[in-house]
């Protein structure tokens, strides 16, 4: 008696096989999205038109976090049901603000992005000029003063009586090196009129 063997999917090739259902299934539940195009749907409705594909492949995924100072970088992280795990790479994104806010909107941008990249959601030209100009802006936002200016301000806090800890709970930041170059010129001037008035007073 010859038995039929049953052959289980790898990991490749269900995802594969997920990867052209997702394809079409997107054009579709991406296609309108509200008033707005697939092209900015938002990380909830990406999830929601490949998350059904993967499932029914023996599919799923996770996007860990790793540690990063100044941004997020997200790892996504492709399972199978026989134990196959297969790496599909990082991304990221800097934070356009040193808070929970900024970190969080990073984390949100880096996890839609990656999904899309990782399982062929369709976007449009614009969609990627418009996140290169994203990131630009959160490179540019994210921008710390140099090692000139940190010589500087160290500086102007021991003349000023200025401690460490006072910028960074003013600014939000973990360290004075941190600072946003943009913030310089303003902290810059009322720690010398902090510094010239305790050097009068003490004249």
């Amino acid at each position: 008696m010859n038995a039929q063997s049953k052959v289980e999917p790898s990991l490749a090739s269900a995802y594969i096989a997920a990867f052209a259902d997702i394809e079409g299934v997107t054009k579709d539940a991406l296609g309108q999205v509200g008033q707005q195009k697939y092209k900015y749907a938002d990380l909830g409705s990406v999830i929601g038109a490949i998350k059904p594909v993967l499932i029914r492949h023996g599919l799923a995924f996770t996007q860990p976090c790793e540690p990063s100072p100044s941004g997020v970088t997200v790892r996504t992280v492709l399972h199978h049901g026989s134990g196959e795990t297969m790496d599909l790479g990082s991304l990221f994104v800097p934070a356009n603000k040193q808070d929970a806010q900024g970190f969080g909107s990073a984390l949100t941008y880096a996890r839609r992005y990656a999904l899309v990249s990782a399982f062929g959601v369709p976007t449009e030209d614009d969609d990627g000029k418009a996140a290169s100009a994203s990131v630009n802006r959160q490179h540019t936002a994210a921008a710390t003063i140099d090692q000139a200016q940190f010589e500087e301000l160290e500086s102007l806090m021991a003349r000023s009586g200025t401690t460490a800890e006072t910028i960074c709970k003013g600014y939000g930041i973990a360290a004075v090196a941190m600072l946003p170059a943009s913030k310089f010129p303003k902290l810059k001037e009322r720690l010398e009129a902090t510094a010239i008035e305790l050097e009068r007073t003490a004249a």
